[in-house]
């Protein structure tokens, strides 16, 4: 992702989230800052009424009853809790990426493989009902 991180400069995607939240992101490695980065953009695109909360220690979207957890690691960004009837195809088409286990193991050089509309129906999925 290129530009700025979309939790730099102030603005309505990061109006409200909490210091706990804003903390981990800046502990975030620098080398994986940006699939995180991208992965929160698409977030809000698809789902502008997100709320961004700390949950099991670790970035969560909120909608309505669905959640949606973002962690970084040392291989790069983990996905949890969407669901594998609620994934748009994503892990039958990414197997590789799916531990078995409800989560989706992105390292940057899988991430830059995937377009970003892949991405999008994954979320749009994992928030639906």
């Amino acid at each position: 992702m290129e530009g700025p991180s979309p939790l730099a400069a102030p603005g309505r995607h990061n109006v409200g989230v909490d210091a706990a939240v804003k903390a981990y992101i800046d502990e975030i490695a620098p080398a994986n800052r940006p699939l995180f980065d991208r992965l929160h953009a698409l977030v809000l695109e698809v789902r502008p009424e997100a709320e961004l909360v700390m949950s099991y220690k670790m970035p969560t979207y909120k909608v309505g009853t669905r959640r949606l957890y973002v962690g970084a690691w040392k291989h790069g960004v983990s996905i949890y809790g969407w669901g594998q009837d609620r994934d748009g195809g994503f892990a039958a088409r990414h197997p590789e990426l799916n531990n078995g286990k409800g989560t989706l193991k992105l390292s940057l050089k899988n991430a830059a493989a995937i377009p970003d509309d892949e991405f999008r129906e994954l979320i749009r999925a994992s928030f639906n009902d």
